[in-house]
This record gives C-alpha cells, structure tokens and sequence, in this order.
C-alpha cells in the first residue's frame, strides 16, 4: 500500500527497523555485534514463518486464528506418538496429515458452510486445543524422546555458520513467493482476496481456493512448530493460550498486508518481521518486563491496524458510509 503517494507501507517499516538499529546500536553496547544480529534473526524466523501462514491466508481475505493452536497440537502428538514407539517419519507424517485435516475443516467451515473466518478459526482453535489435551496426551509439555533427537538439527543446527531456522524461513518465504507469482493457484488466491464475487465470475473455483489456503497456513505452521520443537526439544502447548497469535498479525499487518484481502507480497512479512525482531531484541536487552512488551506491541498492532482500516476499506460500502 502507497503511504502520501510516495512511500510504500514496507518501504516506511524497512526504514523504521533500520533506524532502530541504529539506535540500539549507539545506545546498546554488543547490539550491533555479529553473533547478537545472527541471534536476532533466528530468534523470529518462527514468528517470520507463522507469519508467511498467515499472511497467505490474509492475502485471501481471511484469518487464521487457529494457527498457533494448531501447530502446538500437531507437533506435541508427534512427539508423543515417537516417545510410544511409532517411528520418527511416520510420526511425523501423523502430525502434518492432522494439520490438513484442520486446515481443511478451516476451509471448509468458512467457504461452505459460511461462517466468518475470523470465528470459525477461534473455535477451531479452542477446540483443537482442547481435543489434544483430552484425547492424544495429558500434559502441557512433551518432550523430544533421544530416538528422534536428529530433529534437533531444525532448531539448533548450522550450516556455514548460520543457523539452520534462518535457512528454513528463507526456503518458506522463497515458496511462497513463487506461489503467489507463477502458479494458477496463487494468482486465484489473490484475486478471491480482492474481490470474491469477480471471481467467481470470471471461472476461479474460489470455494476450493479458500480451503487450501487454509491447508496451505496449517502445513507452513507445522513447519515452524518442528522448528520450534527443534530449538527447545520438546512443544509446549500452552502457547495455544498465549498471546503469540498477535505477535503473528503484527508481523503481518505492520508488513503492510491489507487487512482487505488481495494485496501483499512476502516481502511484506520479512520487513514485518525485521521490525518486529529489532524491537523485542533492544527491548530483551534493556530489561524491559515481559508485560510492558505486551503492551508495546499491543499498541503498534492498533496503530498498523487503525491506519491499515483507513489505507485498506474492506469494500466499497465500507469505505463510504462513514460513521453510523
């Protein structure tokens, strides 16, 4: 989105993280060091990943409220199941088929029967948290058995230095990327953002879009989950109750991804994600409590969205009937 006809919503975030770093670098001692900047950015590569999720899934005129739930539940079973003897692959397996199937009920729920994204995604994800916790194991956390610790290598490992969650965030941005600009599907997705009714239309089969969109979010959340399970060995599930999906939205609609559905690019969620990574880093290394970060973010996710509300109507009608 054009910002005064001048400067791009992305552009201003980019130039916001720069001088940020700057700032922390005069002001905070190490911050501008190597291994601190290398720290930074495999820090939020999960955030960065989730928010590829979820900004696909935007992009389409949705949200996907259900997302963090769902990786935790998906991942935390498959490490149960490798801890009962099933065999690491085919944990593994287990644990993404159950993220499409909740994708695909997602989808379905919203493009079917019709109920708005923004409630069937919340109930899915209660339920889902819910489901997991009563039926495929009883505790909040699960450990990574040693028979499965080359998983590790996910979250931990490195290649030429650089640690191996970095890589995964590119390869995630790299596809959707390409997705979204050379393939039939990614160009339908964005049109069904940007206008549904014109789409369907014109022949684009938008219902089954919309479902896999939804497929699409729960399979990139699957791969941030092992990664997360790779960083710390085990999925603690509570962060089902966390307030990490926002940390997402952020990401993604500070980025500058219209919340109106049909604009955006990944580019959007990587400088999102930069800005996002300064500022928690600069904020961790000044002390600042845990509840004033809260507090910090919840105010740029109001602004991002109130000025996003005012770039980005979500309709015609919207954008003219003014206050009621």
């Amino acid at each position: 989105m054009k910002i005064a006809g001048r400067l791009s919503q992305e552009q201003i975030v980019f130039a916001l993280a720069i001088l940020l770093c700057l700032g922390f670098a005069v002001t905070l001692p190490g911050f501008l060091t190597a291994t601190n900047l290398l720290n930074l950015v495999r820090s939020v590569s999960i955030l960065g990943i989730l928010g590829v999720a979820m900004g696909l899934v935007v992009i389409g005129r949705g949200i996907d409220l259900s997302l963090v739930a769902t990786m935790a539940i998906s991942v935390a079973w498959a490490l149960q199941l490798i801890s009962v003897g099933v065999g690491t692959p085919e944990a593994v397996l287990l644990g993404l088929c159950f993220c499409l199937a909740v994708g695909a009920i997602n989808g379905i729920l919203i493009a079917y029967v019709e109920i708005p994204a923004i409630f069937a995604t919340l109930a899915m994800g209660t339920a889902i948290y819910g489901f997991g916790r009563y039926f495929l194991f009883s505790l909040d956390v699960i450990y990574m058995p040693e028979v499965s610790n080359s998983l590790l290598w996910l979250g931990q490992g490195r290649l030429m230095g650089i640690p191996v969650p970095i890589y995964i965030f590119l390869l995630v941005c790299a596809g959707a990327a390409l997705f979204l600009r050379y393939t039939k599907y990614g160009r339908y997705l964005r049109a069904v953002g940007d206008n549904l009714q014109a789409a369907r239309i014109t022949g684009v089969p938008a219902r089954p879009i919309i479902v896999l969109q939804y497929m699409l979010s729960s399979t990139i959340g699957f791969v941030a989950g092992m990664v997360t399970a790779g960083s710390v060995a085990s999925m603690n599930t509570r962060i089902a109750n966390s307030t990490f999906i926002y940390d997402v939205i952020l990401v993604v609609v500070l980025g500058g991804i219209g919340l109106s559905g049909g604009r955006g690019r990944v580019s959007n969620v990587i400088v999102g994600t930069l800005l996002i990574g300064v500022l928690l880093n600069g904020m961790t290394i000044m002390n600042i409590e845990y509840t004033v970060q809260n507090v910090i973010k919840g105010i740029i996710l109001l602004t991002a969205i109130v000025i996003d509300t005012i770039l980005n109507p979500r309709d015609e009608q919207t954008a003219q009937q003014g206050d009621i």
